[in-house]
């Protein structure tokens, strides 16, 4: 399987894309449960035609880049918002960054790895290494490729159990950057049901947790997927800027305001979010679904 990903990583980004397009109809077409569910998430957040028929040939795009991202040489790619991370880096404060399912998420961490994890600034500011939450695959063929993907300089990783809460809280504490997608479903307890795109969702109260670690900052950035094969755009905003109000401290509270940033988020660009994803499933282990906000959860 390894050998396999590494082959592709060869292939040219564009020729990747051809082939992911393809692989998200043909996925859209073959699967009745995932063709139904993408129908009620983008009719649940009301998207335009347009990006809704968009979406279906970005969800096979984003597998298809994998081995490209992971194993290929370097893809073309520029930053817009930067200065924000700098900003942060220079303060010597913990750094929380938040990003959907949306565009190359799998990119946002390799890429400010590479430029701010690895190596000091040139105003000095010493490296900053970013650890990011990692959820085992259910194939056990896919252990060994991840493992290899992920492992790299300036870039660790956290398994999805109470020891990796622990390593991304004590990363935080030590002034160092934490990686984190917030609109996962996570296990019974370990979340509370908000309102996303106006229906209730299980979601995490880990990122809420996680930025009221003291002096910790909140940035949100999307890896954006440029037409053609033509590599990406990675974006960075303020938390601020996209919610206009700091993180409530009640875990109910923020975790909606969280949403409401993910919302705002894939406003920038929804014909790249994964639409297909089971984001109002209930969680492991919990018998019957909640409610929050407005609608009712369902099994998604």
């Amino acid at each position: 399987m390894l050998t396999f990903f590494k082959l592709m990583g060869r292939l040219p980004l564009p020729l990747l894309h051809a082939l992911g397009w393809g692989l998200g109809w043909l996925i859209w077409l073959l699967g009745p449960t995932y063709r139904q569910r993408w129908r009620e998430h983008t009719a649940q957040a009301q998207l335009g035609r347009g990006a809704r028929w968009a979406s279906v040939g970005a969800a096979g795009q984003q597998m298809a880049e994998l081995p490209r991202i992971w194993f290929g040489a370097p893809v073309p790619l520029r930053w817009d918002g930067a200065e924000h991370i700098e900003a942060v880096l220079r303060q010597r404060h913990g750094l929380l960054l938040l990003t959907p399912h949306l565009g190359c998420f799998e990119l946002t961490a390799q890429a400010y790895a590479q430029r701010f994890g690895a190596q000091a600034q040139p105003d000095g500011t010493p490296p900053q290494p970013i650890t990011a939450l990692y959820r085992p695959p259910r194939m056990a063929a896919l252990h060994p490729v991840l493992q290899a993907a992920r492992v790299r300089l300036g870039m660790c990783t956290a398994p999805t159990d109470l020891s990796g809460v622990r390593q991304l809280l004590r990363a935080l504490k030590q002034g160092q950057t934490v990686g984190l997608l917030p609109d996962q479903v996570p296990p019974a307890g370990m979340g509370v049901w908000a309102p996303f795109f106006g229906r209730s969702a299980y979601t995490m109260t880990l990122a809420a947790r996680l930025a009221q670690v003291s002096g910790t900052q909140v940035l949100l950035i999307w890896g954006e997927r440029l037409p053609w094969g033509r590599g990406y755009v990675l974006r960075v905003r303020p938390w601020r800027e996209l919610v206009g109000a700091p993180l409530a401290p009640e875990p109910q509270a923020a975790a909606a305001q969280i949403n409401l940033a993910m919302q705002a988020v894939i406003g920038h660009c929804p014909a790249q979010y994964l639409w297909g994803y089971a984001r109002y499933k209930g969680p492991r282990g919990e018998g019957s679904a909640g409610t929050a906000g407005s609608g009712t959860a369902s099994s998604g």
